[in-house]
């Protein structure tokens, strides 16, 4: 054989530089390059990107040192990083319950919903007429979650189990005539619902009485009562005498129930339940090592106006066709502020669609045949026990056993272990299997093998009376959207008309001051659905999580480093559960020194809503501080707030950047005030975006921030959640950050110390399935990458505040006339001279296939613009031209041409139905409301509904799928 032709050869130049990656993923991420960047600078007036930041930021918080994380690798390298991290985890079979189970995610949902941007990246649906897509499949949640609890109505979902049923607690508090401040909880009830019902309940009065409710009286002076059926160790008990001795006593009932459970045995509304609560984390969510899951609560129709969290309902749009929006939005955080009763701003959005997409996929049939089958292995299971001369707790169950083996559940747990099946270890005396969907025979006959019981589970069946002592009759889940999408083929096509009805970043900037819709890159996404990550239990022995363990502890340096904090919780799994945390470890911090009287939360008038609420349920009083004409927190007023609290004051909570979009000079002033009166300073983490390389709070005096990972840190809105909202804070308040009574590891410090704050989450380290993401964000950008980050997107909107500036007023400006990251445009002006409001500017928006910015918040009239780092110069001057082509119109109404009520601002939304109707009797072309700039025609999207009425839906709350009638055209 003859030698192979040898391969050419070539040289480059000696002065060129080689690059192993074709391109940093900085340059990916931000959306502006070098000579973009350079226009705008000349636009905004500055020399140089750090001249501008110079001239922004004040000089008294600048921080000039690089950020003391790892240098940036490409998107590759930090995904063989990932994967060696997440090989350190051992994959077990986990039995452990607990309120997770193994899950069996249908491959269609996982490649057409949890993968698509179209799902992941919309915002939440503040604006309905371009969310009926989202809208349409929380309505199939609330829906499902009503049929199957025999319930009037549910929410939009929920947090995760624990946090549900604390909202319940308070819930019932506000609605029970009862004087006492006593709730009563079965004693078997998960251990992390129970810690995190004490940790809500204390600073509010409330009173956790947990007992045997099946043979104690009810405690004097109790308003509520939780009842868990099944129970954490799995019983079934009939609930109806004690619920029938609650209302007796002008009590609510509670039930925390399993949602596959409610297939078969009967639903709460049927024996006495006024609310329900639960997780829908087994309809096909993977485990994440705790979340995130979508929780829920329901209730019936009397208490729809106490709900707390998000409720769809449908109203109807202005050509008269029914249309969904979120009803009730008068409870948001942002208008009731202190008087708000929860401090809920998102909710697990994207996986309540998928659990309501999983209802929809199997049919009531098919989820019927799969709670048969979990039913059927744990019968199966409590025979061969029983048969094998091991006795059970119960006699009743649906998918748990437990088993009584006298000073044996040790040496049972390791047996299994031993096989790679972990069970849960109760007591010295008890041990738990419950089974799910994916539980196998063999996985069955190992447990079996475990306890010593010889001959397998084949042939073994429960014997004696029924192990589900309640069982459901007639049908459910009966609307026709559980009936008509088995096929894939059609669900695949229904979804897609679903997604079809939303606007999202996959089509177009979202321009939201305030909620940062930056780039969710696929390198940050794909690892959340590695099994070695999302198979994970998270009450599974620690040293089975070790590559997730590390996976946090990676993070927790980087936010760390990124905040100029000392310890941080990744547990809150939401930017509102981090703001209780942080203002739960002032308190506790406080009452440590013996300052119980400490209770005054100093909040400016331009905070978040939750601010308030979230000090209201920390057992805070909040004292308003007043903000001076040009948007900064007025000092003098918070001198004499302080002086007036003395020692009483506990807290300031400040957002900084201030929400009104400036980098006020003041903030190391405010940071002295408070700390020279023992007060504790709080920064709101919202606007971190804006300070990540440039400004750590941590370093200019705050105490304690939490951190948005859903904004900064690049995990997706979903449509309203998931989120993770981390607490960060200075050494001295490490020891108050939230423990856990599964894993108390999740926080050294609080268990050297005896931390008396308890979990604000169920699972120990929150929504651990998707932290990979933030940790793939840093890793990838590197520290000079997060600075630039920041740089651009102060730079961006600056540049858009310039660009606007002559049509729509910028309301707030730094020192130098310099915004930070956003800017309010001012429409009150424009508004009282012409008639069209803000809402008309935002509706219009859509015509132009934009998202609009926040409206009237934190003014009333106006519209904040964050533009974000991620969008190119381009997608900006796109956004401008919108905006100008919209003054155009309001100078056409001021000049008389259409009257406001027949203008495009006042009707717009256009729907292509009314565009294309025969009948055009509006004072403008079709083609002006259709293709209202030259970009509209090259890629048009188009509202699925008109203006949606908003009064009519609050008065008549339908709050269900709707009749089939309403489906006819989609």
């Amino acid at each position: 054989m003859s030698a192979p032709a040898p391969l050419p050869s070539f040289s480059l130049p000696a002065d060129t530089e080689v690059h192993l990656d074709d391109g940093e993923f900085e340059h990916r991420h931000i959306g502006v390059d070098g000579d973009d960047r350079a226009a705008m600078l000349r636009t905004v007036g500055a020399a140089s990107i750090e001249a501008l930041i110079a001239r922004a930021v004040p000089a008294s918080i600048r921080s000039g040192a690089p950020l003391p994380v790892a240098p940036a690798v490409p998107e590759h390298r930090a995904l063989d990083e990932l994967a060696a991290i997440a090989r350190r985890n051992r994959r077990c079979t986990s039995l452990i319950g607990m309120g997770y189970h193994g899950t069996i995610m249908p491959a269609v949902l996982r490649r057409t919903v949890l993968e698509s941007p179209a799902w992941y990246t919309a915002y939440t649906p503040y604006q309905p007429e371009i969310s009926q897509g989202r809208l349409e499949a929380l309505l199939t949640f609330q829906t499902m979650v009503a049929d199957l609890c025999g319930l009037d109505l549910a929410g939009a979902s929920l947090l995760d189990e624990a946090t549900a049923a604390a909202e319940a607690m308070t819930m019932a508090r506000r609605l029970s005539r009862v004087a006492g401040a006593t709730f009563a909880v079965h004693a078997d009830v998960h251990p992390q619902v129970a810690a995190v019902l004490a940790t809500r309940a204390e600073p509010l009065g409330i009173a956790v009485h947990v007992a045997d409710l099946l043979v104690s009286p009810l405690p004097d002076g109790c308003f509520g009562v939780l009842l868990p059926c099944p129970t954490s160790t799995g019983a079934i008990p009939d609930w109806r005498p004690v619920a029938d001795a609650a209302h007796a006593a002008g009590a609510l009932v509670v039930a925390e129930v399993d949602v596959l459970s409610l297939l078969l045995v009967a639903p709460p509304g049927s024996w006495g339940a006024d609310l329900a609560v639960g997780s829908t984390q087994r309809f096909g969510v993977p485990l994440g090592f705790g979340g995130p899951h979508a929780a829920f609560l329901a209730c019936n129709d009397v208490h729809a106006r106490a709900l707390p969290g998000r409720l769809v309902g449908a109203s109807v749009d202005a050509e008269g066709r029914p249309a969904l929006r979120l009803a009730l939005q008068t409870r948001e955080q942002h208008i009731r502020r202190e008087k708000a009763t929860s401090n809920i701003c998102t909710a697990q959005v994207l996986l309540a669609v998928l659990a309501a997409l999983y209802a929809v996929h199997h049919g009531p049939d098919g989820l019927r045949r799969i709670a048969q089958r979990v039913h059927a292995a744990a019968s199966s299971l409590a025979g061969a026990l029983r048969a094998g001369g091991v006795e059970l707790v119960h006699d009743n169950w649906f998918d748990t056993v437990t088993a009584l083996v006298p000073g044996r559940a040790a040496e049972v747990v390791a047996a299994a272990l031993a096989r790679d099946v972990n069970l849960r270890l109760v007591d010295a005396d008890r041990v738990g299997i419950t089974v799910d969907e994916t539980t196998t025979p063999a996985v069955l006959d190992a447990v079996l093998d475990s306890f010593g019981v010889p001959g397998g589970v084949e042939g073994g069946t429960a014997t004696g009376a029924d192990p589900i002592p309640l069982r459901r009759s007639g049908e459910v889940l009966t609307h026709p959207v559980f009936h008509r999408y088995h096929g894939e083929a059609e669900l695949v096509r229904y979804v897609r008309r679903l997604a079809d009805r939303d606007l999202a970043l996959d089509r177009t900037m979202i321009p939201l001051g305030s909620c940062t819709m930056k780039l969710n890159a696929a390198a940050e996404m794909l690892p959340i659905t590695w099994p070695e990550f999302a198979d994970l239990h998270p009450f599974a022995p620690l040293e089975q999580a070790a590559g997730t363990l590390e996976l946090i502890a990676q993070l927790e340096s980087m936010l760390l480093a990124c905040t100029g904090y000392d310890a941080i919780s990744l547990q809150p799994n939401a930017g509102s559960q981090g703001e209780l945390a942080g203002l739960l470890a002032i308190r506790a911090y406080h009452r440590s020194r013996g300052d119980v009287d400490r209770t005054v939360c100093l909040i400016p008038s331009s905070a978040h809503g939750t601010n308030a609420a979230s000090a209201v349920m920390a057992g805070m009083s909040v004292v308003v501080v007043a903000c001076r004409e040009d948007g900064d927190v007025d000092l003098d007023d918070l001198r004499a707030k302080a002086a007036t609290a003395g020692d009483r004051l506990a807290a300031v909570m400040v957002t900084y950047p201030s929400t009104h979009g400036v980098y006020e000079v003041g903030i190391t002033d405010l940071c002295e005030i408070v700390h020279r009166h023992g007060g504790q300073v709080y920064v709101d983490g919202a606007n971190l975006n804006a300070l990540v390389g440039v400004a750590p709070p941590g370093g200019f005096g705050a105490d304690v921030s939490h951190l948005n990972l859903h904004k900064t840190f690049c995990i997706p809105h979903g449509g309203g959640g998931p989120g993770v909202g981390p607490t960060a804070v200075k050494a001295h308040l490490a020891p108050f950050l939230p423990s856990h009574p599964v894993h108390p590891s999740c926080n050294p410090a609080g268990v050297a110390a005896g931390n008396p704050v308890g979990p604000v989450s169920a699972a120990p380290w929150g929504s651990a399935g998707i932290l990979a993401i933030p940790w793939m964000y840093v890793r990838m950008m590197g520290p000079d990458g997060l600075r630039r980050a920041t740089e651009q997107a102060v730079l961006s909107a600056n540049y858009v505040a310039r660009r606007l500036e002559g049509a729509f007023p910028v309301l707030y400006r730094g020192e130098h006339g310099d915004v930070a990251h956003e800017c309010i445009l001012d429409l009150r002006p424009l508004t009282k001279a012409t008639g069209v409001t803000a809402e008309d500017v935002a509706k219009r928006l859509m015509d132009h296939g934009f998202h609009a910015p926040t409206l009237s918040f934190p003014v009333a009239g106006t519209l904040m613009v964050e533009p974000t780092e991620s969008e190119s110069r381009r997608e900006l001057d796109r956004f401008c031209e919108a905006m100008l082509a919209i003054r155009a119109e309001i100078d056409r109404v001021a000049a008389g041409d259409w009257p406001i009520e027949a203008s495009p601002l006042r009707l717009a939304p256009h729907t292509a139905e009314a565009v294309m109707a025969d009948v055009w009797d509006r004072p403008y072309r079709r083609e002006e409301a259709a293709y209202p700039t030259a970009a509209t025609r090259l890629a048009k999207y188009w509202p699925p509904v008109a203006r949606i009425d908003a009064a009519a839906g609050d008065r008549n709350l339908v709050c269900s799928c709707l009749p089939v009638e309403a489906y006819a055209l989609r």
